[in-house]
């Protein structure tokens, strides 16, 4: 194989790439390393604008394979009209588990216990005591049980919470016990001190979390997005935040990333982070771990791991 693979890695700083394909280091530059058509597979850049990963995709007539770095594919859709047929697209499950499961977590507790007024008391120099909530005894809904709503759980457990639903878009058991259906939501969020979203984003999933979702949260409930911004509807959200009926911990926002001025920063019992549930040192490892068995399998001509959907394929 002599095709061209472009990379957002240097191929140098990734050990065990398979001999075969010519390696091509592009990261979002604005010239590239070669000829787009020349290009067989293209590993998307990471957390990077939706325009610049989908800017070379019109002229890639020969890829074959579209590899994201991250688990959602909101980012690269607006391209795959550009593609030929046949071309698969495969996400980075495997990758975002263990970081997207850390934060959540993380939110979760800095959200009850009151991480975010110690910072701003420790600033004025006050001790400021009092109860706060645990996490134990708590009743969790995490929406959308996919690889990272199964890493969130796993997180939960040792924690000693009293229950954890779980939601997908198809109806399933586990080891751990039954997946509802999305359209078992209206009845499974009034039950929640804790809802949890990673989904992925879209056309179901947009908005989901809107004015009826979060009407139907309980007094006191706590909302962590984890999945994508537009997930929720963001003017809904400030609505029960300036009320104080519920509170929130947000990595992802919509508009992302947020403007200084924008209400949501000050909305009352929200804790926001700036996207950071996978960038961080666990990432690498496992992206040049996927990307290595990928290319060992596409060289190989043996089954991709991770195959969204092939373009030109019918979705019936």
């Amino acid at each position: 194989m002599t095709a061209d693979v472009w990379l957002p890695i240097p191929p140098g700083e990734i050990e065990g790439l398979p001999e075969g394909p010519e390696y091509r280091f592009w990261n979002g530059a604005e010239d590239f390393p070669a000829d787009p058509a020349d290009c067989a597979f293209y590993v998307v850049p990471y957390m990077k604008p939706s325009p610049l990963c989908v800017r070379p995709l019109g002229r890639m007539s020969n890829v074959r394979v579209v590899q994201t770095l991250s688990a959602g594919i909101d980012h690269v859709e607006p391209g795959l009209g550009h593609l030929p047929a046949g071309v698969r697209l495969c996400n980075a499950r495997g990758v975002h588990e263990a970081s997207t499961g850390e934060l959540a977590l993380a939110l979760i507790l800095a959200s009850l216990r009151g991480i975010p007024d110690f910072v701003r008391a420790q600033d004025r120099g006050e001790w400021l005591g009092g109860f706060r909530p645990a996490l134990a005894d708590k009743n969790v809904l995490i929406v959308g049980y996919g690889s990272i709503g199964e890493a969130i759980e796993d997180r939960l457990v040792p924690f000693e919470v009293a229950r954890v639903a779980r939601v997908a878009r198809s109806e399933r058991t586990t080891a751990r016990g039954p997946v509802h259906p999305l359209t078992q939501l209206p009845a499974l969020l009034p039950e929640a001190d804790i809802v949890i979203l990673s989904t992925p984003l879209n056309e179901s999933t947009r908005g989901l979390a809107g004015a009826d979702f979060l009407s139907r949260m309980k007094d006191g409930a706590l909302l962590v997005n984890v999945a994508r911004g537009p997930v929720v509807d963001t003017k809904a959200l400030l609505a029960e935040l300036e009320g104080g009926r519920i509170t929130a911990a947000l990595d992802v926002t919509d508009p992302e990333p947020l403007a200084r001025e924008h209400p949501l920063w000050r909305a009352p019992g929200v804790l926001i982070s700036p996207h950071v549930g996978g960038p961080t040192s666990a990432f690498l490892p496992r992206a040049k771990r996927l990307l290595v068995d990928q290319l060992r399998r596409y060289v190989n001509r043996e089954p991709l791991r991770n195959v969204i959907l092939t373009t030109g394929a019918s979705t019936d």
